[in-house]
């Protein structure tokens, strides 16, 4: 089997409503498809959702990337052979895991429809059977975030992420308020995207937060600063949670050298795919430290892309993927029970993307042949 064509759409992903996290206010999602087809007449689906804050990639750049650098190197390559589809990638062009994680994952979409079997099985098998859905909650006042949070609980939601980090007084008005809101049953999750910048700062916002039984405490401070972390997981009872300060192999053994974390967040976008993101799971594994497959907002493709790591490890404890149910128009059709997901056994990733719906989509297009 070989790579016959690589074709990559531009397109944008229309929002319910804003989205809004401590460094960005999202009216739509900008995603990057690929679509790519072999010899065999098997079609593979695989996204990339950049971020400038996150992965150093914007959506122009992601688009020329795999335009131009990339997909003409895939070209004739067999899609099952990952280490060699990755080693080709890294020596042609350093970074860029959300170009180099669309590639990836439409490999993966191929090669499991070609066998006839779940991108799951590719990776060991279904290890779990579900997953409870966490709703993630945009920065807004303590009162509308309270409001949302009262709804999603009545919704059947049982957890709920937090997105703080704009203001360190108000954020803490915000979780008391959700806290109050919703009762001691439910968890609550705070993310702060880098938002409260140092360590001190964030102890004394969770000084005042303990009494609100926090689930945990997601990146709080920038994301190279790893010393802070190690420094406010030794001074707060409230585990912790690296996500942007993890990009791949050489973050995660700094992680675990140090004791960085309790928890660590694994992107497909971060790290460049499945097949990266299962190396960085199984370093996680060895060290002790959960893991969690979370979002860049990304559609069913991306989406599936990430449940199904998430679905064939022990080691992985929840999933933040909400994208699909963020849009009001989506390419594929990836379904949740709320508030569960749970996989079919359908081959690849298990979602059909309707071509009519991403052609709508579609500000550009451009089509790779050998």
């Amino acid at each position: 089997m070989k790579i016959l064509e690589i074709e990559i759409f531009a397109i944008h992903l229309p929002l319910r409503e804003p989205f809004i996290i401590s460094y960005a206010t999202y009216d739509y999602m900008p995603s990057i498809i690929v679509k790519l087809t072999t010899d065999t007449g098997h079609i593979g689906y695989g996204e990339a959702v950049a971020d400038e804050h996150v992965t150093g990639e914007s959506w122009e750049s992601t688009y020329a990337v795999l335009k131009n650098t990339l997909a003409p190197k895939l070209i004739g390559m067999n899609p099952i052979q990952m280490e060699k589809i990755h080693e080709r990638m890294n020596a042609e062009i350093y970074g860029v895991p959300s170009a180099k994680a669309a590639l990836d994952i439409a490999c993966y979409d191929a090669v499991g429809k070609a066998l006839g079997v779940p991108v799951y099985d590719l990776l060991g098998g279904r290890y779990h059977d579900e997953f409870p859905i966490t709703h993630v909650l945009s920065i807004g006042t303590p009162e509308h975030m309270a409001n949302e949070a009262e709804q999603r609980v009545n919704e059947g939601y049982r957890s709920l992420k937090m997105k703080v980090g704009t203001d360190v007084s108000e954020d803490v008005k915000r979780i008391q308020a959700v806290r109050e809101r919703v009762g001691e049953l439910i968890a609550i999750r705070i993310d702060v995207n880098q938002g409260w910048v140092n360590s001190s700062t964030t102890l004394q916002a969770m000084k005042k937060l303990e009494d609100c039984s926090l689930d945990w405490l997601e990146q709080p401070v920038k994301a190279d600063d790893i010393d802070a972390m190690v420094e406010i997981k030794s001074k707060t009872s409230v585990p912790v949670m690296i996500d942007e300060g993890l990009r791949g192999i050489r973050e995660m053994r700094e992680i675990i050298a140090k004791r960085a974390a309790d928890k660590v967040n694994i992107k497909l976008m971060k790290c460049g795919g499945i097949y990266p993101a299962m190396k960085l799971a199984h370093m996680a594994e060895m060290a002790g430290i959960e893991c969690q497959v979370g979002s860049m907002v990304e559609s069913s493709v991306g989406s599936a892309a990430g449940f199904h790591v998430a679905f064939s490890k022990k080691i992985m404890t929840s999933v933040e993927l909400t994208g699909p149910l963020k849009f009001s128009g989506d390419i594929g059709n990836l379904k949740y029970d709320v508030p569960f997901i749970r996989l079919t056994e359908k081959p690849g990733l298990g979602v059909d993307v309707d071509e009519t719906v991403l052609n709508k989509l579609t500000v550009f297009s451009e089509k790779v042949v050998g």
